[in-house]
C-alpha cells in the first residue's frame, strides 16, 4: 500500500475536526458526535456503520487477497467539564465543556485514515472503533468486546502529546501508561454537640488516619504508586456540631496493574480497620478505573519502523506516563499499541483551557494508521 496523504484530505480532517470540537459534549453524552461521525463517514466514505448505542463502529471488509487479519484503529468521543476560555472560530457551542484533550484530533484522524483509504485496495479488514467515555473509563472495556467479536489481530490508537517535538512519534513496549482509580471512601458515625463530642462518633480522627496511612505507604515504596487526597470533607465547618459522617476521595496510581490491586487493597483495609476501631460504618466506592495499558512488544516495534520508514523523527521514553488511558482494556483482548505524536514542546498542556489540538499532527497521523494497516 502507498503512503501518501493528500493535502485535500488533512484539510477535510481538521474541518471536520473543528466541527467536533464546536460540538463538545460530556462523558456518555456524546449523542451528537456520535451522529456526526456515523453520518460523515456514510456520505464521505465505503465504511459500512453500526450503531451500538452509546458507541459505534465502521468497517471495511479488504478486496485484494492477504494473509494479515483484521485490524482496528480506536478514537475517543468525549469532552471535558472545561470552560472555553481561548478564542477560537470553532470554540464549543456547550458552555462548560470542550475538547481540552484532543479527542476531537484522535476522532479526525480516524475520520482523515477512511478518506484516505478511498480508492485504494485493502489486503485486510479495517475496523474504526469510536468509543465512549473515555475520560472516566467508561467507554473501553465494552467496546473492547469487539475485539472478540470480529476476530481483530491487532489494534492500535494514538493520543496527542505536548511537551514533545512537533511530529514526533513517541512509542514504547510493555508499560506506556499507568493504572488508576478513583475511590470514595465515606464514614458514617454519629452526630453530637461539639461540647459533648465524646456522646458521638466524629469520623475525622479516622480519616485523617487514613491519609497519614496511605501517605506513609507510598513513601515507603519509593516510587511506582502514588496516592492522590482529591476530596476531604467532614461537618460544614459549624462550630457547635461535630459531625457524623465524611468522606476522603483518593486517586490511586501504580505503573504496574499488581500494585494498584495492591494498593487498592491497601485503602479498603486500612479504612475498615479505622472505622471499626472508632465505631464507624464505612462505605467504598471505586470510579474512573484504568487498567494499565501494556504495549505489545512487536507492535510497539512496528509502530517505530512505520515512524522510522516515513521519516517521522521517533522517542521511546525510558518510563511510562502517569496519566491513565482505557486503551488499556483493548490491548488486554490482543497484540496493539499505544502511540503518541508531540504537539510541540511549548505546546498548552493537555486538561488546561489554554489547549487546542494542533492540526499540524493529523497528517502524520493519518500516515501512521495507513502504514500500520
Amino acid at each position: 500500500m502507498d503512503i501518501p496523504v493528500s493535502r485535500d484530505t488533512v484539510m477535510k480532517a481538521a474541518q471536520a475536526r473543528h466541527a467536533l470540537h464546536a460540538m463538545a459534549e460530556i462523558s456518555m453524552r456524546e449523542e451528537e458526535t456520535r451522529a456526526f461521525v456515523a453520518a460523515y463517514l456514510k456520505e464521505n466514505t465505503s465504511f459500512g456503520i453500526v450503531d451500538r448505542g452509546s458507541w459505534l463502529y465502521a468497517f471495511r471488509e479488504r478486496d485484494v487477497p492477504g494473509d494479515a487479519g483484521p485490524i482496528a484503529f480506536v478514537a475517543d468521543l468525549d469532552a471535558l467539564p472545561i470552560d472555553e476560555t481561548v478564542s477560537l472560530p470553532w470554540a464549543s457551542a456547550h458552555p462548560g465543556v470542550s475538547h481540552k484533550c484532543g479527542h476531537d484530533g484522535h476522532m479526525a484522524a480516524l475520520l482523515g485514515l477512511a478518506l484516505s483509504l478511498e480508492g485504494r485496495p485493502l489486503p485486510r479488514d479495517v475496523y474504526l472503533i469510536l468509543e465512549p467515555g473515555e475520560e472516566i473509563g467508561a467507554g473501553g472495556e465494552m467496546c473492547a468486546e469487539l475485539i472478540k467479536e470480529k476476530k481483530i489481530s491487532e489494534v492500535y490508537a494514538f493520543h496527542n502529546r505536548p511537551g514533545y517535538p512537533e511530529g514526533a512519534v513517541v512509542c514504547r513496549g510493555g508499560q506506556i501508561q499507568c493504572a488508576s482509580m478513583g475511590l470514595r471512601l465515606a464514614f458514617e458515625g454519629k452526630t453530637s454537640h461539639a461540647s459533648e463530642s465524646e456522646a458521638g462518633r466524629n469520623p475525622a480522627p479516622a480519616m485523617a488516619r487514613l491519609v497519614i496511612a496511605m501517605e506513609d505507604l507510598v513513601r515507603s515504596r519509593g516510587g511506582g504508586v502514588w496516592c492522590t487526597v482529591v476530596g476531604m470533607k467532614a461537618g460544614e465547618g459549624d462550630f457547635g456540631i461535630s459531625p457524623g459522617f465524611g468522606e476522603v476521595c483518593l486517586t490511586l496510581r501504580a505503573e504496574r496493574q499488581e500494585d494498584m490491586d495492591a494498593l487498592h487493597a491497601f485503602a479498603v483495609r486500612t479504612a475498615r480497620r479505622l472505622a471499626e476501631e472508632d465505631g464507624l460504618k464505612l462505605t467504598a466506592e471505586e470510579r474512573d478505573v484504568f487498567p494499565e495499558t501494556r504495549n505489545d512488544l512487536s507492535s510497539a516495534e512496528k509502530v517505530l519502523a512505520c515512524a522510522e520508514k516515513a521519516g517521522f523523527a521517533t522517542i521511546r521514553p525510558d518510563r511510562p506516563w502517569r496519566a491513565s488511558e482505557d486503551f488499556g482494556w483493548f490491548l488486554r483482548k490482543c497484540p496493539g499499541a499505544m502511540f503518541y505524536i508531540g504537539c510541540g514542546e511549548e505546546w498548552p498542556a493537555l486538561h488546561t483551557a489554554a489547549y487546542d489540538f494542533n492540526d499540524a499532527v493529523l497528517q502524520k497521523a493519518i500516515v501512521m494508521f495507513l502504514s500500520l494497516i
